[in-house]
């Protein structure tokens, strides 16, 4: 059965590339948004178009959020920002059957196109289905599978769509609208909010909501086509998904881990200022992961094309210079001048405080027991090594 479907798809692609394949007019283009997933790259959900044509036996499904894991230096390239994504092609019966059986919903909006704009959008897909037209550079908020729906129905019918917000539509920022497909108290919240910079913490434009597919198929709902035609012609759920039991992992939360490693800090600290001593693998430890998390941000600000990544004011707990202290750290006297550091990192975690009050930048609130620590560590050093040049 699955070499007769290769076939069929492989006479499919043949025919389609040699000759202009021309629908019916019982053809019909739509929409379809899938609901998010269990994984990280899942849970913003996913859009795609769906061509559908009873008379020619077509029913092809083409999405633009394919990755292709045998390209070269492919993390390297993901971690860069230099990755690029693909347009698929799928039989509509085999989405179908995936998205089912992933429990992820299905939604289907057909649109208000005439045969005319049918037809240029199918050649239009068709034309960058080709091998040297696939590929298109991947960004996460302004070129993904999402906007090039918006963006490539924008074209073929000559930017005469209108979109419209939703009634229920509120101003907020990109951070916001990612909170609203991740649980703060998660890892993958965590990741991102460590990695993305204040550039994500403005306010999104209605235009640039979707970015994420649940506001493609909001969006539509009230668009219009040439000002007075609705863009959605008609609306269905195709499949919703079941409930399902979800397991807490709030124990191995960050909240709970951070939590947990922070009250380790504060009762070395106590121990330690109870009997005068440093806990040396405690600050080398610190200051190692402090120093190489800041060392990631530098270079996923500058080292990188990722736009999101711009204007991290993360590295105002995670200073890149830290790693560099760790050799004063491992000998029995320290030079004076490493006190004034400490002082100077006290002072850029009272300025990550400030620039959280006044908005410029939005940090993980599963962070805040491990800057409370770090903050009372560093005090606690300064005072220690005072007290030591005193004693000398």
């Amino acid at each position: 059965m699955k070499i007769k479907l290769s076939l069929l798809a492989f006479f499919f692609v043949t025919f389609s590339f040699a000759f202009q394949f021309q629908l019916s007019n019982d053809a019909e283009v739509s929409v379809l948004t899938f609901g998010p997933g269990k994984s990280l790259n899942d849970s913003f959900g996913h859009n795609a178009f769906r061509i559908k044509d009873k008379t020619k036996g077509i029913d092809i499904v083409y999405g633009y959020g394919q990755y292709d894991f045998d390209a070269p230096n492919f993390y390297l390239k993901f971690a860069r920002g230099k990755l690029n994504y693909l347009i698929s092609r799928h039989f509509f019966s085999d989405i179908f059957n995936y998205y089912s059986r992933e429990n992820r919903t299905i939604k289907e909006q057909v649109l208000n196109l005439s045969i005319e704009q049918k037809q240029k959008l199918f050649n239009y897909l068709e034309n960058n289905y080709k091998p040297e037209n696939r590929k298109y550079l991947y960004d996460f908020f302004y070129d993904n599978c999402a906007t090039k729906i918006r963006d490539v129905l924008s074209t073929i019918t000559n930017n005469s769509i209108s979109f419209e917000k939703p009634n229920d539509f509120e101003q907020r920022t990109f951070r916001d609208l990612i909170y609203e497909h991740v649980d703060k108290n998660s890892w993958g919240s965590l990741g991102i909010d460590i990695a993305l910079g204040s550039v994500v913490d403005r306010e999104a434009s209605a235009n640039e909501y979707m970015f994420l597919p649940k506001y493609i198929y909001s969006f539509f709902e009230v668009s219009k086509i040439n000002g007075n035609v609705n863009l959605v012609k008609s609306s269905s759920i195709l499949f919703k998904s079941k409930e399902e039991d979800s397991t807490s992992g709030f124990l191995l939360s960050p909240f709970i881990i951070f939590g947990l490693l922070s009250f380790v800090i504060l009762f070395i600290t106590f121990k330690d200022n109870k009997n005068g001593k440093q806990t040396k693998w405690l600050d080398i430890s610190i200051f190692a992961l402090t120093g190489l998390t800041g060392i990631l941000l530098l270079f996923l600000w500058f080292g990188t094309d990722h736009t999101a990544t711009w204007q991290n004011y993360n590295l105002l707990w995670a200073f890149p210079i830290n790693v560099l202290i760790i050799g004063q750290l491992l000998k029995k006297d320290v030079r004076n001048w490493v006190k004034s550091y400490l002082k100077f990192l006290i002072i850029m975690l009272c300025l990550l405080t400030l620039h959280w009050i006044i908005e410029v930048q939005v940090f993980a609130i599963t962070l805040i027991p491990l800057l409370i620590a770090l903050a009372l560590r560093y005090v606690y050093l300064v005072k220690f090594l005072s007290s030591k040049t005193k004693a000398y």
